[in-house]
């Protein structure tokens, strides 16, 4: 039998935490494997008990979830936990700093319960989660105060084609949607996409996705 994944829950609303452990305690292959109500202790238990996810809410006590994200999962760390970031959309501008520190994507705290779930075992398995949509009006709200301030063009290794399927990522769209705008084979743009987080030092396609606003690509 697979173990379960183990799930640790950081968000300093007790009513949110209760849901998200509820919901999470009541699947067979998840499990709750801590809780907290600040980034600090969630750093602490993160290190302490080697969560397969942790689920992060951007606004904390004591130390926030965007610096307890890079703590967990940045460049430098040598061991980076998988890191989902809970946001209220409307309300967080800092979103786009949690996937530069590390996060594996991100989630809206009112989404249904079937996305959070499949959210919490598509960042369990290796994959960054995005929403396009919510990755075009977040990313792009934001995408002057992530672009570098001088405008210069930026030397950046990468062919035309390769470029081409960057600017595509950023745009939100998946594997199979850029496969068919581009007249490709589903294999080519993943080599494509391996190809580019390898020439960038990318770790995932939410990384892609910054790097491509902040080099002002897409707009």
């Amino acid at each position: 039998m697979t173990a379960p994944i183990r799930v640790l829950i950081c968000d300093d609303q007790v009513l949110v935490r209760t849901g998200l452990v509820t919901i999470i305690g009541a699947q067979q292959d998840l499990e709750v494997a801590g809780e907290c109500g600040d980034g600090l202790t969630a750093v602490d238990l993160a290190g302490e008990l080697r969560p397969d996810v942790v689920l992060m809410d951007v606004r904390m006590p004591v130390l926030d979830g965007i610096e307890a994200t890079r703590r967990l999962a940045g460049a430098r760390v040598p061991r980076p936990a998988k890191v989902l970031v809970l946001t209220t959309f409307n309300l967080d501008k800092y979103v786009y700093e949690a996937l530069r520190a590390g996060a594996a994507g991100f989630l809206l705290k009112d989404a249904p319960p079937a996305q959070l779930l499949h959210g919490i075992r598509t960042v369990a398995a290796g994959a960054a989660l995005l929403d396009p949509e919510v990755t075009r009006q977040l990313v792009g709200r934001y995408a002057a105060r992530i672009r570098p301030a001088d405008g210069a063009p930026r030397d950046i290794p990468l062919t035309p084609r390769e470029l081409e399927v960057l600017r595509l990522i950023a745009d939100g769209l998946s594997n199979g949607e850029i496969a068919a705008a581009l007249q490709l084979s589903h294999e080519t743009v993943k080599t494509f996409v391996s190809r580019i987080l390898t020439k960038l030092d990318l770790r995932d396609r939410v990384q892609a996705v910054v790097y491509a606003y902040r080099q002002g690509l897409v707009t």
